[in-house]
């Protein structure tokens, strides 16, 4: 059995509070990883989790059908979303 394994060429770097650091030691023990493996493992999967929620809809079979017949009814005006939108943005002033 062989497994593939790239090699890691890119470096991060970041810093902690001493409180976090012995957080994240401790833990990485319990997981029987490396400091490196347990937070990259750790920050992995909170990335694709992020990336994954602005993609991604989980539903069950009847709510997928009234997501279905929602997003194709016709649109109708928003008095809100366009008074929303006709104003200039707050950060547009910083």
């Amino acid at each position: 059995m062989s497994a593939t394994v790239t090699a890691r060429t890119s470096r991060l770097g970041l810093r902690a509070t001493p409180d976090q650091e012995t957080v994240l030691r401790r833990a990485a023990e319990i997981a029987h990883k490396s400091l490196t493996d347990f937070i990259l493992d750790a920050a992995y999967q909170a990335a694709e989790q992020t990336l994954l929620d602005q993609r991604l809809f989980m539903v069950s079979g009847h709510h997928y059908q009234a997501l279905l017949e929602m997003l194709d009814r016709p649109e109708s005006d928003n008095p809100g979303l366009d008074d929303l939108f006709s104003r200039r943005p707050v950060w547009a002033d910083a």
